[in-house]
């Protein structure tokens, strides 16, 4: 039955949040409280990391529909200006000497410094946004990848600021995986309220259609740098969490394999989705966790072992599936949402304001 009180109607609006973090809060204390292993946690933490990234990316490409190459860049900014925050001044006079002086004697707290690392990449994507959002369809989508490239040039070659080809230690490791749920729930509020917001509204109308929309006076430049540079601020942090995670980075971490594998996930679960970037990267990273496993040989009597690179070779072949019989994605682009109403509606967070 449809809601009838005020608060049956606020928790219909809201349902995705709900359940979406329910799920991931049961996912996680049966992982991290019940089964406790420490190499399973360890997996579990790196999948929220990336869940954190995937639904940021929904946030740009599920709402405009052009598909961004550049955000892992964002990530890579986000992670070294965090690392530059929080380790010790001996390892980053060693490590990282070009680093100005008040950088170099001075420690922030990890939560601060991921913050700040995320408004460094928000301010990178907004002066590449200016230049690239004004393009449409697969220009706009090489210009993302002009970024990526970029960056990843910039700091493969910034020895005294990055380390370039050599690693970056002496991060201290702070994520754990409840860490990782409480960036997740705030990215999945974050997502829905942007979506159901007029900008989002704006945006999503301008990927329908860029003419109409422009007619109708909206500003389609504007709408896209807002959303490009709000999803490089949470996909930033996104790599303040993983550099603290592997309390070790390395530029070349930041580059396609982790492209490649952040937008399968989107695309498998449904890009105009919020519940597809979350089921699309819990699934895919279960996938990965089990091949890489079996890479390693898995003991049942006899040993099994598949070849190397098994892994990437599952999710190509996966992700080709999906783009032939579902090319919506697993959730056919729709939420999970209200369960008395009587049918579900397609994708109620990108229609509520459109």
């Amino acid at each position: 039955m449809e809601p009838k009180t005020k608060f049956q109607h606020f928790l219909r609006d809201i349902w995705p949040i709900i359940l979406l973090s329910v799920a991931l809060l049961v996912i996680v204390f049966v992982f991290e409280v019940l089964i406790n292993d420490q190499i399973t946690s360890r997996s579990l933490n790196e999948a929220l990391i990336r869940l954190v990234v995937v639904i940021r990316l929904f946030i740009f490409i599920g709402n405009s529909g052009v598909i961004s190459f550049g955000h892992i860049g964002f990530m890579m900014v986000g992670a070294y200006a965090t690392a530059w925050q929080t380790m010790d001044p001996m390892s980053k006079s060693i490590f990282v000497p070009g680093l100005p002086e008040y950088l170099l004697n001075n420690s922030h707290h990890w939560f601060i410094a991921t913050i700040l690392g995320g408004l460094l990449a928000a301010i990178v994507a907004f002066i590449f946004g200016v230049a690239i959002m004004r393009l449409s369809g697969i220009a706009a989508s090489i210009g993302t990848f002009a970024v990526m490239m970029a960056l990843y040039s910039l700091y493969y070659n910034w020895t005294t600021w990055t380390a370039g080809q050599s690693s970056l230690v002496g991060i201290p490791v702070t994520t754990t995986p409840w860490v990782g749920l409480l960036f997740c729930v705030l990215s999945i509020i974050g997502a829905f309220l942007y979506s159901s917001s007029r900008f989002g509204a704006s945006i999503r109308a301008t990927r329908e259609d860029e003419i109409a929309a422009q007619a109708a006076g909206i500003n389609m430049n504007f709408q896209r740098i807002i959303s490009f540079s709000i999803s490089a601020f949470f996909v930033g942090m996104g790599g303040g969490l993983y550099a603290h995670f592997l309390g070790i980075l390395v530029v070349d971490t930041f580059f396609l394999p982790l492209t490649f594998i952040t937008l399968s996930m989107l695309v498998v679960g449904g890009m105009q989705s919020l519940s597809g970037a979350v089921v699309g990267t819990l699934l895919l990273s279960f996938l990965i966790n089990f091949l890489r496993a079996f890479e390693k040989g898995v003991d049942v009597g006899i040993k099994l072992s598949l070849p190397a690179n098994s892994a990437e070779i599952g999710l190509g072949l996966i992700l080709l599936l999906i783009l032939i019989f579902r090319p919506t994605g697993i959730t056919r682009n729709q939420e999970i949402y209200w369960p008395w109403a009587s049918k579900v509606r397609s994708s109620s967070i990108t229609k509520r304001q459109s």
